[in-house]
């Protein structure tokens, strides 16, 4: 099923040229509210309710980002979320959760989630958050610098990182986090201006940055308990050391 064939009540909007959303939702009230919304905001957007409908639609026809709400009927919206890390790596992902505990917050992110969202939510705060990861998973300008450290390559043009010449998947906020860090080697960050300049978040749970650092250093250091390029600054934050 294509994303923007037609429209149905599957809701897909035909706006051509429109970055595409698809939405995973099973409460029809709340769909609607997101679909007019992201819609609103020049988006073409798609609906399924449930998460085997997600994974179908995305293999078919791929979103550039997906709204996947996380209680959803058979699949949750982790297990859909993981399963679409496996299908397409670097498919940015916002999630809605009522759960607002910090646990369930982190383990969105730690199955590759790029943000999320607290329900009950304002839609415009949806649609800001669904904006700024869009922007970010695409290049910011033609002329991006390749970023060289080591046996590390960075492309920002391309959002293409390669480590001892093999490829390495990455979600969006993580080639974000990598590409900022790398271009900025040898000086600290908190976690505050990580949200700020990476993020482009004001405001917002700092265990976010912790989940996307321990993520990538899992795919980037040979020992992700003894990190040797993305280390800890105590009291500060985070440093990126080159080769």
């Amino acid at each position: 099923m294509g994303l923007m064939t037609r429209r149905a009540p599957d809701e897909v909007a035909d706006l051509a040229g429109s970055r595409r959303v698809l939405v995973v939702e099973d409460d029809a009230t709340v769909a609607e509210v997101l679909l007019a919304y992201l819609r609103r905001a020049g988006l073409a957007t798609a609906h399924v309710p449930d998460g085997l409908a997600a994974l179908a639609v995305s293999a078919a026809d791929p979103p550039d980002l997906v709204v996947l709400d996380l209680m959803l009927p058979g699949l949750d919206g982790l297990e859909v979320c993981r399963r679409l890390r496996e299908q397409l790596p670097a498919l940015p992902v916002v999630m809605l959760t009522a759960k607002g505990e910090v646990a369930d917050r982190i383990a969105g992110l730690e199955v590759g989630a790029d943000d999320y969202v607290l329900k009950p939510f304002s839609p415009r705060e949806l649609v800001l958050r669904v904006e700024s990861v869009l922007r970010r998973s695409v290049p910011d300008r033609p002329g991006a610098d390749v970023l060289r450290d080591g046996r590390l390559v960075v492309d920002r043009a391309a959002r293409a990182a390669t480590l001892d010449g093999g490829p390495l998947l990455l979600t969006n906020r993580e080639f974000d986090l990598l590409a900022f860090l790398v271009a900025n080697a040898g000086r600290a960050f908190s976690r505050e201006e990580l949200l700020r300049r990476v993020w482009g978040w004001e405001v917002g749970d700092r265990s976010t940055v912790t989940v996307h650092v321990r993520r990538l250093r899992a795919k980037v250091e040979p020992d992700p308990a003894r990190p040797q390029r993305l280390v800890t600054v105590w009291g500060v934050g985070y440093r990126w050391d080159a080769a």
